[in-house]
């Protein structure tokens, strides 16, 4: 077991410094064949206590489970698209109208067998309305967006009940003004309908446009190319005949009459921000502000466990990456603890899932061509023992003194934290290289993710010379545009 072998090492290192440990220390330490107790597999039960019954638009409950052991019990959700739990509190927080299903789990120690799953079904309810934000009055052939807002979170869809006066996007609410008059346009959410009406005026003169508003860029479909969206111009009382983005520094152009508009880059879009102006038969008016590539995407990594099957280490999250900046935001996910859960494995597992929500941890590598970034559990870095030094938490800090928690030898003293390290390419749907795979890792010092002392990890041997705590190795990691 890898585990056997990182804890001797550790002892080891300790020894060389002149460190004596005390039998407590050692036992503590001990996890491999004779050194620590005798697995007795007791029986144990799960009682439940009855779900709770959140009212309409009531966001979250708290369920509750003990364990006959007196153990502690770990929730997980698995209806995640209805809600998620926090694991070891119970908070459930509902994320739409349905049937969240909620298990507890309570994984045995070296005396007690792992508990059968119970599971309680809560049904959240949240009220369905349809509003529309306040949109400025329009003078002939503006173009603006307008925007309606479903509580449940359906998809909105918008139409023109005013064709003659103007049309407009269908999925983005791009408005075009077409005619003096009242322009209405409906929106629609499942069955329900909402409708904005917006005056159209002549305009007081006739000149360029105005600089385009509420511009936004994204990573595009096709690889090397941006999406550039326009969310108002005005027009200068004549028709716009077309939009110019230009790149900054400057080297890419893209021209369209309609937004979005997709620009190709000649290689990586990365490091260049746009602009946008737009024209009509009077000429071409001022540059819209600088506006960064920003994209949304998600991430799912996984770690092979050998000593765990059918459950593997997942990392599932999602972030925002600036590639004009080449910084990644709000890296947020769930990590699995492959110790706990049933005979299935993912997507269909049992397995404890951990809320990791707290970015912490971010910095370039122009050698692999990416960006690093790594989201705890805690609000800190805290994870492995700085007994021998070290920063606390990353990758090679673990595989140095084995996995060992922070804050060893005191149990009190560990913080129980958990982190996911990805890594986002500078074209970040492009497939990792091996070597871009060995430097993924993952660590677990929460209770689900222990072995006495030893926290699960996940390294492998090219990456930092080492297999995790119990053999554990990145095998993958596939990003997607959310």
């Amino acid at each position: 077991m890898g585990n056997c072998m990182h804890i001797t090492r550790i002892y080891i290192s300790k020894m060389r410094l002149g460190v004596t440990l005390s039998a407590l220390t050692i036992a503590t330490l001990g996890g491999c064949g004779g050194e620590g107790p005798a697995i007795q597999a007791n029986p144990q039960t799960i009682s439940f206590a009855a779900a709770p019954t959140p009212s309409v638009d009531q966001t979250n409950v708290t369920v509750s489970a003990t364990a006959s052991s007196g153990l502690p019990v770990r929730y997980t959700s698995i209806t995640r698209s209805v809600c998620s739990v926090e694991s070891s509190t119970g908070v459930v927080t509902g994320l739409k109208s349905g049937t969240c299903t909620i298990a507890a789990n309570q994984p045995g120690n070296t005396q007690y067998a792992p508990a059968p799953q119970v599971t309680r079904d809560i049904s959240f309810s949240f009220s369905h309305t349809l509003i529309f934000a306040p949109v400025p009055p329009l003078s002939l052939y503006d173009r603006a967006t307008v925007t309606a807002v479903d509580s449940s979170g359906l998809t909105v869809t918008y139409a023109s009940d005013s064709p003659a006066v103007c049309t407009v996007a269908g999925d983005t609410g791009l408005v075009t003004a077409l005619a003096t008059g009242n322009c209405a346009i409906a929106a629609s959410a499942g069955a329900l309908q909402a409708t904005q009406s917006i005056a159209v005026s002549s305009p007081a003169a006739i000149t360029v446009p105005g600089a385009p508003t509420g511009v936004s860029a994204t990573a595009g479909d096709a690889a090397n190319s941006i999406k550039v969206s326009i969310g108002g111009t005005v027009s200068g009382g004549r028709p716009i005949t077309g939009y110019t983005v230009n790149s900054i520094p400057i080297g890419i152009t893209g021209t369209g009459s309609i937004s979005p508009i997709t620009v190709t880059c000649p290689s990586s879009c990365a490091g260049y921000a746009f602009t946008v102006t737009a024209a009509n038969d009077v000429g071409s008016g001022p540059s819209s502000a600088v506006t960064d590539v920003i994209t949304r995407y998600k991430v799912l990594e996984t770690f092979h466990e050998p000593d765990t099957q059918p459950n593997d280490s997942i990392f599932i999250g999602s972030f925002t990456l600036n590639s004009t900046t080449g910084t990644i935001s709000g890296l947020h996910g769930i990590l699995s603890e492959s110790m706990t859960g049933g005979s299935t494995g993912y997507p269909n597992d049992s397995m404890t899932w951990l809320s990791l929500n707290n970015q912490l941890v971010s910095w370039h590598d122009s050698t692999l061509g990416g960006t690093f970034a790594a989201v705890f559990k805690n609000a800190n870095t805290n994870t492995f023992s700085t007994m021998l030094g070290g920063d606390g938490w990353s990758p090679q800090a673990g595989v140095d003194v084995g996995g060992i928690y922070y804050g060893f030898p005191t149990a009190a003293n560990n913080p129980g934290n958990s982190y996911a390290l990805i890594f986002v390419p500078d074209n970040p749907l492009t497939t990792l290289t091996q070597a871009q795979i060995n430097k993924l890792a993952y660590a677990d010092c929460a209770p689900g993710g222990m072995m006495g002392a030893v926290c699960m990890t996940g390294t492998s041997v090219a990456g930092y010379g080492s297999v995790g705590t119990m053999s554990g190795y990145p095998v993958s990691q596939v990003i997607t545009r959310q």
